[in-house]
């Protein structure tokens, strides 16, 4: 009986701290954000300043004039950066998805019978730190928010990213010379 229970514990004290090596090397491979981080688009060519949201499922830039089109046969979509610093140009990029996203409380109105509103959806290279990773981005007017571009917790996982409200910023800012450098992961 007595070596039973000095096998179990044995037993348990070996998963107990497997587990705990493994998850100390999961969170070893995390990269450490803040609430809010510079990033760069590099299918725009512009940099802007992004709030990561995991409360937020998908990532939103700030757009305008965004009209669907056919180009080659296939669904494209055409729009401006709603961000005042930005160029005043107009953008291309393949249509990746139309998202449906739940509406607030107090944006629905009953005559509109629908609790969501559709996003068109486009996939970007984003740049944050020293990473860079492809995802997907639906356009909306974001003007009057502060961030142009929120981060949502789908890409922050691409990103393996650990966000820490309570600091900005800790990011490296990506440039233009880390990217002809390659020293993004």
């Amino acid at each position: 009986m007595f070596k039973a229970k000095f096998l179990l514990q044995i037993l348990t004290f070996t998963c107990l701290t497997s587990f705990t090596a493994i998850q100390m090397t999961h969170a070893a491979e995390k990269h450490i954000y803040g609430l809010n981080e510079n990033v760069y688009l590099a299918e725009i060519g512009f940099e802007l300043k992004a709030k990561l949201d995991t409360g937020a499922q998908t990532s939103s830039l700030s757009a305008q004039d965004i009209v669907h089109f056919d180009k080659d046969g296939e669904p494209w979509v055409r729009f401006r950066l709603a961000v005042d610093e930005a160029p005043p140009l107009t953008y291309e990029l393949p249509l990746a998805r139309v998202s449906k996203i739940k509406r607030r409380d107090g944006d629905f109105t009953p005559e509109k019978q629908r609790t969501y509103i559709k996003r068109p959806v486009v996939t970007m290279t984003i740049f944050m730190g020293t990473q860079q990773h492809a995802i997907e981005v639906n356009l909306t007017d974001r003007s009057r928010f502060e961030f142009p571009m929120l981060i949502g917790a789908t890409a922050l996982q691409q990103f393996n990213a650990i966000v820490d409200p309570s600091l900005e910023y800790l990011a490296e800012t990506p440039k233009l010379r880390n990217l002809n450098n390659h020293e993004f992961d």
